[in-house]
């Protein structure tokens, strides 16, 4: 099958994804994008914390995105990536190009990859909260905690970052509860929450519920009691999706706390020449603007990676 060649292929069509397409494309080289259509954020109404954008959907941005990035000449395609593989002629000494094979069966090669896929939220198996999750369940204090400021906030416990969390909250509203579901929580952490105010409930939970017009309204516990609720806050668990990364063979090693993470350099450079990493893939902390800047840095990167192979191949002509 005829493979279409790229001078750097991009799978993950989000904020870092399209920011190094941005800055590639501009550099003069021909850039596809890979997406599937399906970004984390998607779930959200509204972005915050994003400087001159605050406020605005997730989905509008990457729209222009898209729009910008085509307007250079590079490619956007709705495609879903199966697998990736290193090009086996290595002889010149530079990084050995790949193959990159959509779920179509259709084959792609490129120079340089770069892999911005992000990662998928590892929800506690709670009965309603899925169907709230990005609306009146939510991660992050700095995106959501200004809406729902004053008003009566929870958090779920799911794991050792979640007492900075509820202490965090307080910040936004004197009417922070603080779930465990049963599980023991330090002294000194009990007595820091309840000095700032903070209501610790140990009983077990049950389920998020929703009003008549199906909005979240809080959350029942498992004696029946229904705890109303503005918005609740947890932490889920981060999965990278790497698979990508992996079965290139890139190192991972444990971080953040949260397993093994792919292992990148300043400039989002894996352990595999020519594969580089940005976004949420590699940091699940990188909020949209982290995420931006890092595929920034990582598409000057890949075109400064370029120059120096087309240096040393003008040098050996």
């Amino acid at each position: 099958m005829q493979r279409e060649s790229w001078d750097v292929i991009i799978v993950g069509g989000g904020s870092a994804g399209l920011s190094a397409a941005l800055m590639l494309v501009r550099a003069r080289r021909r850039v596809l994008v890979l997406d599937g259509g399906a970004p984390r954020n998607g779930v959200a109404a509204h972005m915050h914390g994003v400087l001159g954008r605050d406020g605005w959907s997730p989905l509008e941005l990457l729209e222009l995105g898209r729009e910008e990035v085509a307007r250079y000449g590079g490619a956007v395609r709705t495609a879903d990536v199966a697998s990736a593989e290193s090009l086996d002629d290595t002889s010149s000494g530079d990084a050995p190009g790949f193959t990159v094979t959509l779920a179509t069966g259709e084959r792609l090669v490129a120079r340089r990859l770069l892999v911005a896929t992000g990662l998928r939220d590892e929800l506690p198996g709670l009965p309603g909260l899925a169907e709230h999750w990005g609306t009146g369940a939510v991660v992050c204090p700095y995106c959501d905690g200004w809406e729902v400021r004053d008003r009566r906030i929870g958090v779920l416990t799911t794991g050792p970052r979640s007492v900075h969390q509820v202490q965090l909250l307080r910040q936004w509203s004197p009417s922070v509860t603080f779930f465990t579901n049963g599980a023991p929580t330090a002294d000194e952490d009990v007595a820091a929450m309840l000095a700032r105010g903070i209501v610790i409930e140990p009983r077990a939970w049950a389920s998020v519920t929703a009003d008549e017009a199906g909005r979240f309204s809080g959350i029942r516990l498992a004696d029946g009691t229904a705890v109303a609720l503005d918005a609740i806050f947890l932490g889920p668990r981060p999965v990278p999706n790497d698979g990508l990364l992996t079965g290139l063979g890139a190192a991972t090693a444990p971080a953040f706390g949260d397993g093994d993470w792919v292992g990148i350099d300043p400039t989002g450079r894996t352990s595999v020449p020519g594969v580089w990493a940005a976004g949420n893939v590699v940091n699940p902390g990188a909020s949209v603007p982290i995420a931006a800047g890092a595929g920034n840095l990582a598409g000057a990167a890949i075109n400064a990676d370029l120059v120096e192979e087309e240096i040393r191949t003008a040098l050996a002509g």
